[in-house]
């Protein structure tokens, strides 16, 4: 009899820990191809022998995971925030799990996913911000990563590190938002507006994942509207441009390069930086460029100038293949995004900038110049010289009212000419 009950009672133990749900916090991984696996950081949770897993949008080297402990281990450089959010998802699954069990509930492993999911929709502001930028970063896009980043922190800083929600974001908190942007931290309107930008960019997609309903959103008519103000574009003149040619640097110097690169975004209409310095040799067939923007992936093709060709040979004896880099600033990271490759980028623009801003001293200019005049500096030069369709094509622009509304901002003699013409009645000296 004994013996019955104690095997009874065994049966009913294992029956029990058959029927609970089991959470283990784990490495997932997943075959990439034949010879690489990437490992997922995940929440596995198993119930009626059945398993599904929680993604929590990271992954790890198995050298910094601790598997005993399920946690990550110090070497990682953001152990702390990951095992803060293993702490809180593993919660939230385990009060699912608990509260089902508390009203003899049994949940299949899909149903505590659901249910977890469901719980998504009080995500907080700051926690949905985190996860776009972990998706940037995963994407390798770490310029757009590091800037919205930043807008966040700036948000965060707004509301002094409190966690909001997004319907707490209504028109009243951007209008106070915007005050504070402006009389605190000394930021331009183009400024909020890109952090404006930034918080619709967030709502509408936290929209899409049904998080927050359509009805709380504060943008559009008769709300908050996104306008940028007209900004001031001048380029250099052709004598100004004549000046950076001939002034006098000394070969392969810092200044030297930093002309180079200078010149030969503005003889290609003003080629980005960005875009320059991921230049190859095989770019280059009979003398025509051909490649693809980093903005917008765009492709595009523009005869090489004689005076970009003449550039172009200043660097050929570093060309170490076919397909190096034509300038040397990435030449030792190679093909893959990485941070360091950002950051390299990142580095050599404020470097040439300032380079840019010691050539303009030494060639008698007044003008601020960086990287990003060339491109003003041939939309100036051009002024009505072009047709704003052949314009359109050497800007990679994909509309012709964008060409048209940029060109505007260095067309100004027909105005010019009016305004004499108003005012030549007039032939004696003010004052005398």
């Amino acid at each position: 009899m004994c013996y019955l009950c104690v095997t009874q009672n065994n049966y009913l133990s294992i029956l029990k820990l058959r029927i609970m749900a089991h959470i283990k916090v784990i490495l997932h991984p997943k075959k990439i191809d034949e010879n690489e696996k990437i490992f997922r950081l995940a929440i596995r949770v198993t119930s009626f022998r059945k398993r599904s897993y929680y993604h929590l949008g990271y992954n790890l080297d198995p050298d910094d995971w601790d598997e005993q402990a399920e946690k990550v281990k110090k070497s990682h450089p953001k152990y702390q925030h990951l095992n803060r959010l293993i702490r809180k998802k593993y919660d939230q699954i385990d009060d699912i799990i608990y509260e089902a069990e508390r009203n003899k509930r049994q949940l299949s492993a899909k149903q505590i996913m659901d249910k977890i999911k469901q719980s998504r929709k009080t995500i907080s502001f700051f926690d949905f911000a985190d996860e776009h930028v972990a998706d940037l970063e995963r994407s390798k896009k770490f310029n757009r990563a590091i800037s919205d980043r930043s807008k966040a922190k700036i948000i965060k800083d707004f509301t002094k590190g409190r966690d909001i929600l997004f319907q707490e974001i209504d028109e009243n908190f951007l209008k106070r938002f915007k005050v504070y942007l402006i009389n605190e931290k000394k930021n331009s309107e183009r400024t909020v507006m890109n952090s404006y930008v930034f918080i619709r960019l967030l709502y509408n997609r936290a929209i899409r994942k049904g998080i927050i309903d359509r009805n709380f959103y504060p943008f559009g008519r008769d709300k908050i509207l996104i306008k940028y103000p007209d900004s001031l574009k001048i380029g250099l003149t052709e004598q100004e441009i004549l000046k950076i040619e001939q002034v006098s640097l000394k070969k392969h110097s810092s200044l030297w390069h930093s002309r180079n690169i200078f010149l030969f975004s503005f003889y290609l209409a003003g080629i980005r930086i960005t875009d320059l310095l991921h230049l190859r040799w095989n770019d280059i067939i009979e003398d025509r460029l051909f490649y693809r923007m980093k903005k917008n992936s765009k492709l595009d093709s523009l005869k090489l100038p004689g005076k970009a060709i003449e550039i172009l040979d200043f660097y050929r004896n570093d060309k170490k293949s076919h397909s190096d880099f034509i300038f040397p600033e990435l030449k030792k990271v190679g093909d893959v995004e990485t941070k360091e490759k950002y950051s390299l980028i990142k580095g050599a623009i404020k470097k040439h900038n300032s380079n840019l801003k010691d050539i303009a001293k030494l060639a008698g200019i007044n003008k601020k110049i960086t990287n990003h005049i060339a491109r003003h500096s041939f939309g100036n030069i051009a002024g009505d010289k072009v047709s704003p369709q052949m314009l359109q094509k050497l800007y990679r622009h994909s509309s012709l009212q964008t060409t048209i509304g940029y060109q505007r901002n260095f067309i100004h003699k027909s105005s010019d000419e009016a305004l004499h013409e108003i005012l030549k009645f007039s032939n004696s000296d003010v004052g005398n």
